[in-house]
């Protein structure tokens, strides 16, 4: 018995050390919501960007703090958000990989063409922990986080998902919603292109790093006018709050999961595909209309929600909270970032950013900047530039995508060069920043034990030991104890969740032994992140 409480705990443990750090409340805690889009760069008006009106998400820059250095760590969304998620780097994870869940394109390299990623043990989905503290989590819709959740992390994921679906017969928690919108993701771009547009494709400014033709102003006003679409869907969130008279009870996000989805941004590491968006809006309309410009990770968003929850940040996130009472003292002096396989296509890049000069590591110089990723082929510019590429019609600045091969190292001076147009690696005044950067990168690459140089398929036969598919989660042991449930998991790392018959609908965190009635039913449930769910396992008080 004694060894089989000592193996049986470990489940719990890694949840329960970190409430128990949870501060008090006060006595009506605020609500954290989040408002997420995709794909796009800070091209709002409270950013400078006038082309077009984004009067809702510029209101809440007004009303609170708006990040001018915030950066993903992947210029695309499955690892961006794997990071997200966990507070760690996808590159510690396993999650940077492009995609793992469904459709990698992978096959063709032994990859299985659907699987979770596996992560150390301790780590978890941070809105377990909020759960664990009584907060009411939900999310509408967007869960590409390169594995399947355990059913301890949401009160409720659905297209249908919502602050307002709390149960009528409980006592109203606080809630941390999640509210992502598909309007500015790239294959809008396409998909929406027979809608009116916004903006005058003649008034748009396009960059140099793109041919000046009718196709791009198209797919550019079409993506200007798509943010707009966006900006209302924020205004009708916003509203919603208001007419719940929650807005001034609710910390709310504003954010993108990495930059435009255009050509020659989304995928990329330099500054133009990691820079985002970030606004936070307090509703006591504290810092409102303040700027800060600390660099900021979106690792940093996990630790940063359960720091304004009252809760400390787990030592094992490699974010850091930028708000709340367990704020850091030490602001970050630089972000990372990594790209690697894109759909079928197979790279290893690693960038360093200080805020002014960026660093980029290239594994593989043998291969071209440009990956030929089928998706972004529906792109009426792309194929477009790609047909004039290969008619000798680009300049030399929009011809650097398609080189042959790629510097092993790259230094940009972005506060000079916007576009990162020219490497100046190799300019001897540039040697000290280049060895400081580059002594950054050997280290993080170490500290983080960067999984980018282990083959995918290699990856995935550890993880499941072998076996031709993933391990399963241990089933759990309830066993009574006087008028208390324990419940216990022998898998090292699993979340446990518990219902009570007639009283839950969604599976309760499970953090401590549970008092339970004569007669009353308890179900079990346990999962660890990348294995297969256990079965369900019920209990009747004695």
């Amino acid at each position: 018995m004694k060894q089989l409480l000592l193996c049986t705990l470990v489940g719990v443990v890694a949840l329960s050390a970190y409430i128990r750090h949870r501060q008090p409340l006060a006595e009506q805690p605020l609500n954290i919501l989040w408002i997420s889009c995709e794909d796009m760069s800070p091209r709002l008006g409270c950013y400078g960007d006038m082309t077009v009106s984004t009067p809702n998400i510029d209101r809440l820059a007004r009303e609170g703090i708006r990040f001018t250095n915030a950066f993903c760590t992947a210029g695309v969304c499955a690892p961006s958000r794997n990071a997200i998620i966990t507070g760690m780097y996808q590159t510690s994870t396993g999650g940077h990989n492009m995609r793992t869940l469904v459709n990698t394109l992978a096959e063709k390299m032994g990859v299985p063409k659907a699987y979770s990623i596996v992560p150390p043990p301790n780590v978890r989905a941070f809105p377990e922990y909020l759960r664990g503290a009584g907060y009411y989590t939900t999310n509408n819709e967007k869960t590409d986080y390169q594995f399947e959740a355990p059913p301890t992390v949401w009160d409720e994921v659905s297209n249908k998902a919502h602050w307002r679906n709390q149960p009528k017969d409980q006592v109203k928690r606080p809630f941390f919603s999640v509210f992502n919108s598909l309007i500015t993701h790239e294959s809008q771009v396409w998909m929406r292109a027979n809608r009116p547009l916004r903006v005058d494709p003649a008034k748009i400014k396009v960059p140099p790093i793109y041919p000046d033709t009718k196709t791009v102003r198209q797919d550019m006003a079409r993506f200007y006018t798509n943010i707009s679409e966006m900006d209302d869907w924020v205004g009708d969130l916003l509203k919603q709050l208001e007419e719940d008279k929650l807005l001034d009870k609710t910390i709310i996000f504003f954010w993108s999961d990495h930059g435009d989805g255009l050509p020659y941004v989304k995928r990329e590491i330099t500054d133009r595909g990691l820079r985002v968006p970030l606004i936070v809006r307090f509703p006591d309309g504290k810092f409102k209309g303040t700027t800060r410009q600390e660099l900021i990770s979106m690792i940093d968003l996990a630790p940063t929600v359960l720091s304004l929850a009252n809760i400390r940040p787990p030592k094992y996130m490699q974010g850091q909270a930028f708000l709340g009472p367990f704020a850091s003292r030490t602001p970050r002096k630089y972000v990372f970032a990594a790209r690697d396989r894109m759909d079928s296509e197979y790279d290893r890049v690693r960038s360093v950013h200080d805020g002014r000069y960026q660093y980029v590591r290239n594994f593989r110089p043998d291969l071209p900047p440009y990956m030929n990723v089928e998706y972004r082929l529906q792109q009426s510019m792309m194929k477009e530039m790609l047909t004039m590429r290969d008619a000798g019609q680009l300049n030399a600045v929009q011809m650097q995508w398609f080189k042959p091969s790629k510097s092993a190292e790259e230094l940009y001076d972005v506060q000079t060069d916007p576009y990162q147009l020219t490497n100046i690696a190799d300019q001897s005044k540039m040697a000290g920043h280049l060895k400081r950067l580059r002594a950054q990168m050997d280290k993080w690459l170490v500290e983080t034990k960067d999984l980018g140089g282990t083959p995918e398929k290699d990856l995935i036969r550890q993880w499941w030991n072998g076996q031709s598919g993933p391990p399963s989660t241990a089933n759990p042991i309830v066993q009574q104890e006087g008028n208390k449930m324990v419940i216990k998991c022998l898998t090292e790392g699993a979340s446990i969740g518990y219902k009570l018959a007639g009283k839950d609908a969604a599976w309760r965190v499970y953090q401590k032994p549970v008092q339970v009635n004569k007669g009353e039913k308890i179900t079990a449930v346990a999962m660890r992140i990348g294995y297969l769910k256990s079965a369900e396992v019920e209990q009747i008080a004695n």
